[in-house]
């Protein structure tokens, strides 16, 4: 999914989450010439009845008032009420569905949506950058909108997937996993060992908390059980938000690892989504603010689910 629209959902210039990072992206994408081998959609826009899937309606009704008139947070102090930031999360949504009808509908098996990802997001407030949980949403309109319940959610970005994990917490269909830096020394402060899930799902949630410096090899022998765990819930679709900002060089994250573990998790991935579910799966670009850890490790994304 490609389109100028989908750089509109920034925080301004001076900020970690910029519009540069999807120009970044796009950039690197056409220099590994991918227009010749995959199909781009544009950018779509979200209805409001898709945001409650998700959301409470007074939390977006907040968000339209503050996106209306620029002032103040959406949350503690993390995410600007930037004017027209509604517009722009409802692009990122909406594009994250169009992402999800295009593979449910048979126009392909894989996706990926550069700037979505937006896994910080709760029911009711904005978080760590993020508007509107379009991970979330995406959960729910598979249920939904094409009655898929076994999914499993696999988020490699530096920070933990908090957003979505607590909203599921106790649901037992949601397969969870998440490889992120140490919640002892990085935002939010989540995402421990012990996290497993609640009630009934119990053991469906697989907490990876890495420490500062973490290599390729290191995560790449960890990743041995979580690919186990997923294969074993035998998910009917996959959703993997593959943030930059776990790569060597970020500049508000510590981990040390490299594009080439986001191709292998991209491509371990698809073939599970393969054995499992036709090949269903949608990646989402997540987070990252080192504008070259970005043109390479979401393009080498897309070269793992070739």
């Amino acid at each position: 999914m490609l389109g100028d629209e989908l750089a509109s959902y920034h925080f301004g210039e001076a900020h970690p989450f910029g519009p540069k990072r999807y120009w970044a992206f796009e950039q690197e994408f056409k220099i590994r010439n991918w227009h010749d081998n995959i199909n781009l959609c544009l950018p779509q826009t979200a209805t409001e009845e898709q945001l409650t899937l998700f959301h409470t309606q007074d939390y977006i009704d907040k968000v339209k008032k503050l996106s209306g008139s620029g002032a103040g947070f959406l949350d503690c102090g993390d995410t600007p009420a930037r004017i027209g930031i509604y517009e722009a999360a409802c692009t990122v949504v909406g594009t994250t569905l169009n992402a999800i009808d295009k593979i449910m509908q048979g126009d392909c098996q894989h996706a990926f949506t550069p700037i979505a990802g937006l896994h910080h997001a709760t029911r009711d407030s904005a978080a760590g950058f993020c508007v509107f949980n379009d991970c979330g949403i995406a959960i729910e309109y598979l249920r939904q909108h094409y009655g898929i319940q076994r999914i499993a959610y696999v988020d490699i970005d530096a920070h933990h997937g908090d957003g979505v994990f607590y909203s599921f917490e106790s649901d037992a269909n949601l397969c969870f996993v998440d490889f992120h830096q140490d919640g002892n020394t990085l935002y939010p402060g989540t995402g421990f060992c012990n996290e497993t899930g609640k009630g009934g799902a119990v053991g469906t949630k697989l907490n990876v908390p890495l420490p500062p410096g973490t290599t390729d090899d290191v995560a790449k022998k960890l990743w041995e059980s979580a690919e186990k765990f997923i294969d074993k819930a035998k998910p009917e679709f996959i959703l993997l938000q593959c943030g930059a900002d776990s790569l060597s060089g970020d500049p508000i994250t510590q981990l040390n690892l490299s594009s080439k573990f986001h191709a292998f998790i991209a491509s371990r991935l698809s073939l599970l989504a393969k054995k499992h579910c036709n090949g269903k799966l949608l990646a989402m670009g997540g987070g990252g603010y080192n504008l070259e850890n970005i043109k390479a490790a979401w393009n080498d994304v897309l070269e793992g689910l070739q």
